[in-house]
């Protein structure tokens, strides 16, 4: 199993960023997915999260700028970001809670490789 993000780039204050991440292997199900940010210096912090039937979760920070969303059918979540501001310059990680059949029943907390977001002028 792999997620794969991209998305990432440099973009001015009040700008918008669409970020992507997609899962594919041997997947049975897919249950929380969410997206997590490691600005320098710092440790890595909660974005957001989505329940497998859709349910939300924002951290405070984020809240009315950034929206979380996903497609079950093509195993993918993604983060809309508008309004950017400096502080959310960061590496974006994609994580997701998924359940494999093979070689047995596991389910594994899985991590994207991280996307590079930079917010400047």
């Amino acid at each position: 199993v792999q997620l794969q993000a991209s998305g990432g780039g440099l973009v001015q204050p009040g700008g918008s960023l669409r970020l992507s991440c997609a899962a594919s292997g041997s997947i049975s199900s897919i249950n929380v997915m969410g997206w997590y940010r490691q600005a320098p210096g710092k440790q890595r912090e909660l974005v957001a999260l989505i329940a497998s039937e859709g349910t939300t979760n924002h951290a405070d920070s984020v809240k009315g700028r950034f929206t979380i969303s996903r497609d079950n059918a093509k195993n993918t979540v993604a983060l809309q970001m508008n309004s950017l501001k400096p502080e959310d310059t960061g590496v974006y990680y994609c994580n997701a809670h998924i359940t494999t059949m093979t070689p047995r029943w596991n389910v594994m907390a899985y991590w994207g490789q991280g996307t590079l977001v930079t917010v400047s002028s």
